[in-house]
Formats: C-alpha cells, structure tokens, sequence
C-alpha cells in the first residue's frame, strides 16, 4: 500500500479529516516524487548491472556458495532472485514504504534458502553488494531514497 493509501486509509479509520503531519507527510511524498522515479529508472535500466557486479563482489566475500560453485543453473537461478529483489525494492521505493517487500513474505523467503541449504545470512551479504553497486550509480539523495529498502531485506536476512 503507497503512503498515500495509508493516510487516507488511516484518516477515515479514526473518521476524521487528514491532520497537518498527515498533509505534511503527503506533500514531502509527492515532492520526492521525480527523485523516486529516477531511483526505480536507474535500478530497472541497471538491473543486469548491479547484479553481475553485486555478485561478483560477493563472491569475492563468500567465494564458497552454491551460486559461486560453477554450475551456471545454480548461479543464472540465484542471479534471477537477485533480479527479483531488485524488482520488489523498485516497487518499495515507488510506493515509499516497505509493503512490497513485507507482502513477500521475508520468513517464508528465509525459511526456502535454509532449507536449499544457501546461508540465509549469505543473502543478507549479496544484499550488500547490490546496494554498493547500485549507490555507486546514483546521487546521494537518490541512493538516500533506496538506501532504507536495501537495508529493509538485509536486516532481514541476518
């Protein structure tokens, strides 16, 4: 649910008109806007990007991973849910909250790498990387705006 569902949904919970912090908050919300919109641009054009190099970096932390193993459909399949993070954390970004990501279901996600047999901790670290690699492509009020989302999955995984 965007912020803005929120606080009208929260306001007509409580029967009441939308306060001033209410207001305030929508209008910061439609303020960053363009910026929130630069940041999904850069993380979907760059997909492809971030995650090699992000996997690389990783691979350079944790050389010892299935994804790193040398079988190419165990690295093409770990690339694949990395993509797909990247995608959930686009749409956290564009909703400016952490919904998409909640909506996922992170202990069902913990729950199916531990029994695959991947360190749970090991997607907290490739997170990591994704993060490096996609702050490097952007500004810091951009890379301030994605920054909460990555951190959101990483803490999540440890």
């Amino acid at each position: 649910m965007s912020i803005v569902a929120q606080v009208i949904a929260q306001s007509d919970d409580a029967a009441r008109f939308l306060s001033r912090t209410e207001l305030d908050k929508l209008d910061n919300f439609f303020k960053s806007g363009e910026t929130r919109l630069r940041v999904a641009q850069i993380l979907a054009q760059n997909e492809q990007n971030i995650v090699e190099e992000g996997s690389r970096r990783f691979w350079k932390i944790v050389p010892n991973t299935p994804s790193n193993s040398g079988d190419p459909k165990k690295t093409a399949l770990c690339q694949r849910d990395q993509s797909w993070y990247l995608r959930l954390i686009t749409y956290a970004v564009l909703a400016g909250n952490t919904k998409p990501l909640e909506d996922i279901g992170v202990d069902g996600m913990r729950e199916m790498y531990t029994s695959l047999g991947v360190p749970v901790s090991n997607i907290g670290t490739c997170m990591r990387c994704l993060k490096e690699v996609a702050s490097g492509m952007m500004n810091r009020e951009e890379a301030a705006i994605a920054g909460p989302y990555f951190d959101y999955l990483i803490r999540a995984m440890y």
